[in-house]
């Protein structure tokens, strides 16, 4: 593929818009929109802090929301922590912002998420830990967003990470003030009413109205954070419901990569395909433009 970026210039020096191929056109409208990516990881799988920031240039993201692990665990990722995420954005403090985290259960937890939302986080992410979705952690971890008026993301998945997913509409009443960004497995598979559980990553059409929708329609503190091969599955299993879909949730969700890989483009980067997916999905650049920066600036704050 080509490499080259190509400029507006350089394409208003061709011979004319209509002898302009389709795909430069479309690159053409892309130059210069900015793009906020809310789910990234350094290091992630052995992917070093530099490879991130070329993969994230690669795909064109003018703002990436860095989400570090707590003191155990990684994420399941081998990412790393609070500090590792801080460095990063002092080197590029225009391309990069980050999030806190920590472990919901220790005693802690307060303390180390206090320090870095003093230190300027964006919020409380991502929460990915064994315990349940509307467990007395979980309430601690909504209070303290509260507290700093930031978000909380949250990866869900069956029997491993923030458990009895349903349950979770205890905190979405309890804390309306708070906006919760769902994300992961179990959050992107509950999109269809007739899921069953465990299917990680379920094919086929798409039964509209299950509790992932419901929580996103009825809530207006709920959001979706679009990342991942999840967040990709549940759009190109059926897209003709992805297009309803983003139409009736275009102010409700966000866009994000977390992948792990080193170029930002290929069959790899589930980051770069969600990008051209929700570019050829959406139907209205409008829509496009709130899933790819709008409604994250709003949630997070970015000027």
């Amino acid at each position: 593929m080509e490499s080259q970026i190509v400029t507006r210039r350089k394409l208003v020096s061709l011979a004319g818009a209509a002898a302009i191929p389709q795909a430069l056109q479309n690159l053409a409208a892309q130059t210069n929109e900015p793009v906020i990516d809310i789910h990234q990881h350094t290091p992630y799988s052995g992917r070093t802090a530099d490879e991130l920031v070329v993969h994230q240039r690669k795909m064109g993201i003018t703002k990436t929301i860095m989400l570090p692990a707590g003191r155990k665990y990684g994420l399941a990722a081998q990412a790393g922590g609070n500090d590792e995420c801080v460095a990063l954005c002092r080197r590029y403090p225009n391309e990069f912002v980050f999030c806190a985290n920590e472990l919901p259960n220790i005693p802690e937890t307060r303390e180390v998420l206090t320090k870095y939302l003093k230190m300027g986080a964006l919020g409380i992410a991502e929460q990915k830990y064994p315990v349940e979705s509307d467990s007395p952690h979980i309430h601690l971890i909504a209070q303290i967003a509260q507290e700093f008026n930031v978000p909380v993301l949250l990866h869900f998945q069956y029997n491993t990470y923030n458990l009895h997913f349903d349950r979770f509409s205890r905190i979405l009443e309890k804390y309306p003030k708070v906006n919760f960004i769902g994300h992961a497995q179990t959050w992107w598979a509950n999109i269809d009413k007739d899921q069953k559980e465990p299917a990680l990553y379920p094919k086929g059409k798409v039964t509209p109205w299950g509790i992932s929708s419901r929580f996103l329609r009825d809530y207006p503190n709920m959001y979706g954070d679009l990342s991942a091969g999840s967040g990709l599955n549940a759009l190109t299993r059926d897209e003709d419901h992805a297009r309803e879909f983003l139409k009736i949730h275009q102010d409700k969700l966000l866009y994000g990569s977390d992948c792990s890989d080193k170029f930002g483009t290929g069959e790899k980067c589930s980051g770069s395909q969600q990008l051209s997916t929700l570019r050829r999905l959406a139907g209205d650049k409008k829509i496009e433009r709130k899933l790819l920066h709008g409604n994250a600036a709003r949630v997070f704050k970015i000027a």
